[in-house]
């Protein structure tokens, strides 16, 4: 074979050159041949290697339903009854007798204050008494005495008169006397500091042998509250409370805890503020909730979802939303696996998903994972959450479907090249 034919020179019988012209010849053609076998195609890629492969997403399907309109606030909770115990006697805190955080009935005592001093009040007052009861039997005496005298005209009229005088003023002190008992035993019941109420003690506030009096802080011993059923205090704002009104109070409450578990019980709604506070813009608003077990405690900060009524929407999961400049994203899958942004409007979570109200129709695919390495347009392999590209209800093109088209094109341009360098070869 002649090489210069090979090469695509004219055909020149090689006794027509010299050696020198030859050798030079050789080096050019060996040189053109190694250039086209590093040859690329118009894409940059190398005859036979593999095309780009679509990014494997996984999808979900977009399916309008009714959800319920949930509307949240941060409360907290109180007793549905909370009586504060104050000392109602003046003197020194003698014994606390319960232990704080029991649980205690109505007139239970829970401390006692020195005696003494309310003691001997009383028994000065009880022996003003009987000197006051004894006055009145002399002056009763006195004016029976002088009665019949009076009437005989043996004695001025002014005498008797000044007996029965003195027999009133006898009677009267008599009631005061017994009024001062009475005062004296009620301040000396006051030592005994009882329960108002039935319900869960709080801290002691004060030690015993502290000085306390009443009308003051040092008034204050400790705490009683109801905390079954417990209260729960909230705020909504006025659109908020307008939504709460229209569901005429048959709003469900539930709360979430701060470990994030939702309270088992459902609570209602007991009190709902006629006004607007005018600092806040707020409704005040109260739940009321049953609480057996004592999983509630007053002072607790909870998490109130209160359900006023329901709506069509679609859920997705939380990590499928994207923040953009233009506002709430959501990547979907076009007919022709494409990736498609859709602006969306959304209306708050539930649970742990978001509620979308616009921007998506039943039977859109929403893409919920490999966000950040999507573009608008990009070729992707759509498959159902827990199976792989190309499973079963991927929504689309299996993935090694599309993955297989670049590698048979390239497999298609490999026996090509092959036949064209055998025979060239060959020739």
């Amino acid at each position: 074979m002649n090489i210069f034919q090979f090469s695509g020179f004219p055909a020149i019988s090689e006794q027509h050159l010299g050696r020198p012209w030859r050798l030079a010849v050789y080096a050019m053609v060996i040189m053109s041949l190694l250039g086209g076998c590093g040859k690329t195609t118009q894409t940059g890629e190398a005859p036979g290697s593999p095309g780009k492969m679509a990014m494997p997403v996984t999808v979900i399907e977009a399916r309008l339903q009714r959800v319920p309109v949930i509307v949240e606030a941060v409360g907290q909770t109180e007793g549905s009854k909370e009586v504060e115990v104050r000392a109602r006697a003046a003197g020194i805190l003698a014994k606390q007798l319960y232990s704080e955080g029991d649980t205690v009935t109505a007139g239970a005592t829970l401390f006692t204050i020195d005696r003494v001093p309310y003691e001997n009040a009383l028994a000065q007052a009880r022996a003003a008494l009987a000197q006051d009861k004894a006055n009145v039997e002399k002056a009763q005496r006195e004016a029976a005495r002088l009665k019949p005298l009076a009437e005989q005209k043996a004695i001025s009229q002014k005498e008797f008169d000044d007996a029965s005088t003195t027999l009133k003023t006898s009677e009267a002190s008599v009631l005061a006397s017994t009024a001062r008992v009475r005062d004296a035993e009620l301040n000396l019941s006051y030592t005994s500091v009882t329960a108002p109420i039935s319900g869960v003690t709080g801290r002691a506030l004060r030690s015993e042998g502290s000085l306390v009096t009443p009308g003051n802080d040092s008034g204050l011993l400790t705490t009683v509250s109801v905390n079954d059923p417990i209260w729960v205090r909230f705020s909504f704002s006025e659109s908020e409370a307008l939504k709460l009104r229209k569901a005429a109070r048959k709003a469900e409450v539930k709360l979430v805890l701060s470990d994030g578990t939702a309270y088992g019980s459902i609570g209602k709604l007991n009190f709902a503020a006629s006004t607007v506070d005018k600092k806040t813009g707020t409704v005040a608003l109260r739940a009321e909730f049953p609480n057996p077990n004592l999983v509630l405690l007053p002072g607790q900060f909870v998490n109130v979802q209160v359900k006023t009524g329901e709506r069509e929407a679609y859920l997705v999961p939380q990590s499928a939303l994207v923040q953009g400049d233009q506002g709430k994203l959501l990547f979907t899958v076009t007919p022709d696996n494409k990736v498609a942004p859709r602006p969306v409007e959304t209306a708050g979570w539930l649970g742990r998903d978001w509620v979308v109200t616009q921007g998506l129709a039943s039977g859109d695919k929403v893409i919920i994972d490999n966000l950040m390495k999507l573009r608008p347009g990009a070729a992707v392999a759509p498959h159902a959450p827990g199976q792989g590209p190309g499973g079963p209800g991927s929504g689309g093109e299996p993935a090694k479907d599309a993955s297989k088209a670049p590698e048979a094109r390239a497999t298609d341009s490999k026996p090509g090249a092959k036949t064209d360098a055998g025979s060239s070869a060959k020739q």
